[in-house]
């Protein structure tokens, strides 16, 4: 597996110098289906950018009048339905940045075709969802990537090289999140929360290099039906044998305090990733900054970033679906990740620590 600093440097090489021998490199066409709570404000002026790597074609979205606006300012098509923009000759890999009321099927419809799929939030999907899309993904041989962005900030890279280096492997990892209380019904808090989570879960799993094989998890207060409110705390076990021999972390989320405690909320918010490492301990808010110690001493670090997160991963995705610069799927961690935060629900629920499994038999 090429290392994701290594990709990105290749991709800006390549990107910001002549083409060689008179020829471009290839550009994307791509098809947007979906375009989601993020696309004034972060997939639009991403695809800008990379309007020189990733060429929108067709646009389809449940607000027919919100797609024909989109497609105006890109010079592309609305399209009807999501069936006749996967299968446009034109439309070589599928963007899903809202799945909507479309729920899984545009990714379906993708995968059967073989067509490269960029996923910009499985959360919004059930875990049976997101396994068939797996199912159906490794069937058609289609690269599925999902909307991950953490693992590609300038911090996590520096971090892992910092482990690889001075720091040595991580053996405790704490990850918190707090949440002001947005005025929203508890299951779109919970929605927050959950893609939070999940995102949080892959992290770890990332920086400490597999997933977690044990899971505890915590709530507060009591289950509403089946969403918790106010704080969920993960506490997972990456014992390659017997439990309590590896690494472990916690990872928390909440929306505990109200929205109208503004100077509460804002009060010393902890680092977003602590890591005691084996030399050393590193504190980490992404997308640039890291904070860490080892004998020496302190040191501080705020490394460039030129690109968005989500210049970042269109950029990755556009590496993935031409040259194959970097592995063809990330769907499995994803699904992992996925698989931990429902399991942590169930532990809650039933009082006790869980052993999380991941059978390649469901494919």
């Amino acid at each position: 597996m090429v290392g994701h600093r290594e990709v990105i440097k290749k991709q800006e090489k390549q990107i910001s110098t002549p083409a060689k021998r008179g020829r471009e490199l290839d550009r994307l066409n791509v098809g947007i289906v979906g375009l989601g709570d993020n696309w004034e404000s972060r997939y639009r002026p991403a695809l800008r950018q990379l309007m020189d790597r990733l060429k929108v074609q067709a646009i389809c979205d449940p607000v027919a009048r919100r797609a024909e606006l989109a497609a105006q300012e890109s010079a592309a098509s609305a399209v009807d339905s999501f069936q006749a923009l996967v299968r446009r000759s034109d439309v070589s890999a599928v963007l899903i940045l809202g799945p909507g009321w479309f729920g899984p099927l545009p990714a379906f419809a993708s995968c059967v075709l073989g067509k490269p799929v960029f996923l910009a939030n499985p959360t919004e999907l059930s875990l049976d969802e997101v396994r068939e899309i797996r199912r159906r993904a490794i069937a058609g041989n289609a690269m599925v990537m999902v909307g991950f962005g953490r693992r590609l900030s300038p911090a996590t890279i520096r971090l892992k090289e910092l482990a690889a280096t001075r720091l040595g492997a991580p053996q405790i990892v704490f990850c918190h999140r707090r949440l002001p209380m947005p005025a929203l019904p508890i299951e779109k808090i919970w929605r927050l929360m959950l893609r939070e989570l999940v995102e949080q879960v892959d992290w770890c799993n990332y920086i400490i290099g597999r997933p977690a094989r044990w899971v505890m998890g915590v709530a507060f207060p009591q289950f509403s039906g089946e969403h918790p409110a106010g704080y969920t705390m993960l506490s997972l076990d990456y014992s390659e044998e017997s439990f309590g021999t590896g690494p472990i972390a916690q990872i928390s989320c909440g929306c505990y305090f109200p929205s109208q405690w503004q100077e509460a909320i804002h009060y010393r918010p902890p680092p977003l990733l602590q890591v005691r490492c084996r030399n050393g301990v590193a504190f980490v808010d992404p997308p640039s900054t890291v904070v860490w110690f080892d004998e020496a001493g302190q040191h501080f670090e705020t490394v460039e970033q030129e690109k968005s997160v989500e210049e970042q991963l269109l950029l990755h995705f556009y590496w993935a679906a031409t040259q194959q610069g970097c592995r063809p799927s990330e769907l499995d961690d994803a699904y992992r990740a996925i698989l931990t935060v429902h399991e942590a629900q169930r532990s809650f629920r039933e009082g006790r620590r869980l052993e999380l499994t991941f059978q390649e038999s469901e494919s």
